[in-house]
């Protein structure tokens, strides 16, 4: 008897234990991983997230993406590329399931082209964040800029304030595209300098969002221009976007 107590005691100390060690408690997120995401985004994204133990990190492509049930997912990342090329790739059906998977209480991540991809105002996007480019003009140039976090910048992604140094490569430079049905954005970052190279219009870049998160239905979404997940220092970034759109933190 009191070997079966002694038992029972230890199986309830241990339960908390191993429940946080089974695969169900870890925070499922799908990265795209397809045609229209190019360059060293899925890579870093791949080498931040996967290394932490929160993280259940699942690379889908596009005709997983459509075909697949992930829909126990708790947050969906599209890196840099081509907006409207991911929005091709995943065609009509993806375009509906990532923005209905938003909408009903899911993440959402998107850098670069995958910040492209979130907007409202282009007919191949996704229409989960109130926004649109202030230009057509979108090739300003790559290179290193300068960005400041807003308060809410630096609760939501830890940064301290002051100018931080950033990789930007043609990413959207973000106003509002005044939808009533969709939320307002708000800036986590404003860029404090700019490149405005192959007659993208000059002045417009700086003052205006790098980085902003919404609300949309149920979920969340948290968008960013340049790329911080390339950017030395800023690594953190990748972690707490993450689990600020999967409701985490």
């Amino acid at each position: 008897m009191n070997y079966m107590r002694a038992l029972l005691v230890l199986l309830a100390v241990l339960a908390p234990w191993v429940q946080a060690q089974t695969p169900e408690s870890k925070i499922k997120v799908i990265l795209y991983n397809d045609k229209g995401s190019a360059g060293k985004g899925i890579p870093r994204v791949t080498e931040l997230l996967g290394k932490d133990p929160r993280f259940d990190l699942v690379k889908l492509n596009a005709e997983q993406l459509r075909t697949q049930d992930w829909s126990d997912a708790k947050a969906i990342i599209f890196t840099g590329g081509s907006g409207s090329g991911q929005s091709k790739t995943i065609g009509e059906v993806g375009v509906k399931k990532v923005h209905d998977f938003v909408e009903s209480g899911g993440g959402y991540v998107g850098i670069c082209a995958g910040a492209y991809l979130a907007c409202e105002g282009f007919s191949w996007g996704l229409k989960v964040l109130d926004a649109k480019t202030v230009s057509s003009k979108w090739k300003r140039g790559v290179g290193a800029v300068k960005l400041e976090f807003t308060p809410k910048g630096q609760e939501i992604l830890g940064f301290k304030p002051g100018e931080h140094d950033v990789r930007y490569a043609n990413g959207p430079i973000y106003c509002a595209s005044n939808i009533e049905a969709i939320p307002d954005f708000e800036p986590l970052a404003i860029f404090r300098t700019e490149l405005a190279e192959n007659g993208s219009p000059k002045g417009v870049m700086v003052g205006s969002p790098a980085m902003v998160a919404a609300p949309f239905g149920k979920g969340r979404v948290l968008c960013s221009s340049p790329h911080p997940e390339q950017t030395d220092g800023m690594e953190s970034w990748v972690v707490n976007a993450t689990l600020w759109a999967a409701k985490a933190k």
